[in-house]
C-alpha cells in the first residue's frame, strides 16, 4: 500500500496536477500520486495529463510517466496495460505501444482481443495507416485471436480516414462474411466518408443496407447524409431532411442548421441562410464558428462590412472565435470603407477574446 498522507484525497492531487504549470513538476508529481492504489484507476487524470505533454511535444516525459507505471501490481491486469497501449497510441509513440504489447507476457499479462484491440486503434490514433493491415492480419494469426466488431471498425475508419473507401467498404463485406454484424458505429464512419467523399450515390446504397438491416439512424448519420446533399447543391431535398427531422426525429442539432447555412451562404443566398440562422436560435441550439464564418465570407464577398461586423461582434459574445484571417478581412474591408474607428474596435475586441497580435494587425 502507499504510503502517502490519506489527506491527500485524490480530488485534490487531480486539481494540483491540473492547475500545474511547470511540465517537468507535472511529472515528478505524477509519478509520486501514481503509488497511491486508488489514484491509478483514475483514466481521466492520465489521459489529461498525458495529453498536456502531448501538446507540448513532451513525449520523454510521457514515456517517463508510463514506462514507470510498469513498477506497479496493475501491470498484470490487461486493462491497465491497454490503458499505456491507448495512451501511446493517442500520443503518437506507436512503437511505445507495440513494446507494451510485446512485454505483456514477460509482465505476467494476459493477451486476448481487448489488448488487440488496443494496439489497432494506437495504429490508428498514431496514423500508420500503412500498417493497420499487417497488424489486423499478421498479428491476429500469430496470436490466435479472432477479429471482433471493434476490430472491424477500428480498421474501417483507420481505411476511411487514409482515403480508402473502397477498402474500407470491402472490410464491411468481409466482417459479414465472418459472421460479425455492423452496428451503427460502422454504418456511421462508412456514412461520413462517402457522403464528405461528394459519393452521395454509394452513401445512397449503404444508408439502404443498413436500413435492410433495421439499423437505426442518429443524428450522426443525418448529419453525414444532409452534408452529401449540401455537397451536391440540392438544397430543397436538404430542407425537406432537416424539416423531417424537426417533425419526427431525431431532432436537427447545430452542426446541421450550419450544414443548411454554409450551403446557401456558398449560394450567395444570404435571406435564406438567416432565416435557418434563427430557426437555429429559435430552436435552442447554440451557434459557433462554423455558423458565422460563412455569413462573414458572403458579407465581406457582396462588401457588406457594416453587417459583417454585427456578425463578428455577436461571434466573439458567443465566445465562437472564427479565423483570424476572416476577421482581418473585415477589419480591412471597414478601413477601405473609411470607417476606421469601427475597424479598431473590432481589433481591440479580437485581441481581448484571445485573437494572436500577430495574426489580427490594428489597421494603419
Amino acid at each position: 500500500m502507499s504510503s502517502l498522507p490519506r489527506v491527500n484525497t485524490i480530488k485534490s492531487i487531480s486539481s494540483d496536477l491540473f492547475k500545474e504549470r511547470n511540465l517537468k513538476r507535472l511529472v515528478e508529481k505524477f509519478k509520486k500520486s501514481s503509488e497511491i492504489d486508488r489514484f491509478r484507476t483514475k483514466h481521466g487524470i492520465y489521459e489529461e495529463a498525458v495529453h498536456r505533454l502531448a501538446v507540448k511535444k513532451k513525449f520523454q516525459w510521457i514515456e517517463e510517466i508510463l514506462e514507470h507505471q510498469k513498477t506497479f501490481k496493475d501491470i498484470s491486469k490487461e486493462g491497465f496495460t491497454v490503458r499505456l497501449i491507448s495512451l501511446y497510441g493517442k500520443s503518437g509513440m506507436f512503437e511505445h505501444a507495440v513494446k507494451v504489447f510485446d512485454e505483456m507476457p514477460d509482465l505476467k499479462c494476459e493477451r486476448s482481443i481487448k489488448s488487440f484491440n488496443a494496439l489497432l486503434g494506437a495504429c490508428a490514433d498514431s496514423k500508420k495507416y500503412d500498417k493497420i493491415d499487417e497488424y489486423f492480419r499478421g498479428l491476429s494469426s500469430k496470436l490466435s485471436i479472432k477479429p471482433d466488431l471493434i476490430s472491424y471498425n477500428t480498421v474501417i475508419k483507420a481505411y476511411r480516414d487514409m482515403g480508402s473507401l473502397d477498402s474500407a467498404s470491402l472490410m464491411l463485406d468481409e466482417m459479414e462474411k465472418n459472421g460479425i454484424e455492423p452496428d451503427l458505429i460502422t454504418f456511421n464512419t462508412l456514412l461520413h466518408g462517402f457522403y464528405e467523399n461528394n459519393r452521395f450515390d454509394d452513401g445512397e446504397k449503404l444508408w439502404a443496407r443498413m436500413e435492410e438491416k433495421n439499423v437505426i439512424p442518429d443524428v450522426s448519420s443525418y448529419r453525414s447524409r444532409l452534408h452529401g446533399l449540401v455537397n451536391g447543391k440540392r438544397m430543397s431535398d436538404a430542407v425537406e431532411l432537416v424539416e423531417k427531422l424537426q417533425k419526427y426525429g431525431p431532432k436537427p442539432d447545430v452542426i446541421c442548421y450550419n450544414a443548411l447555412i454554409k450551403g446557401f451562404c456558398n449560394d450567395g443566398k444570404l435571406e435564406e441562410a438567416q432565416k435557418w440562422h434563427k430557426e437555429l436560435v429559435q430552436k435552442g441550439c447554440v451557434p459557433n464558428k462554423y455558423t458565422f464564418g460563412p455569413f462573414v465570407k458572403l458579407l465581406c464577398e457582396k462588401c457588406e462590412f457594416d453587417k459583417a461586423l454585427e456578425m463578428c461582434i455577436e461571434s466573439i459574445n458567443h465566445r465562437s472565435l472564427m479565423g483570424a484571417a476572416l476577421l482581418q478581412q473585415v477589419v480591412d474591408g471597414l478601413v477601405k470603407t473609411s470607417k476606421s474607428e469601427e475597424a479598431k474596435k473590432l481589433v481591440e475586441l479580437g485581441w481581448s477574446n484571445n485573437y494572436s497580435h500577430t495574426s489580427l494587425k490594428m489597421p494603419s
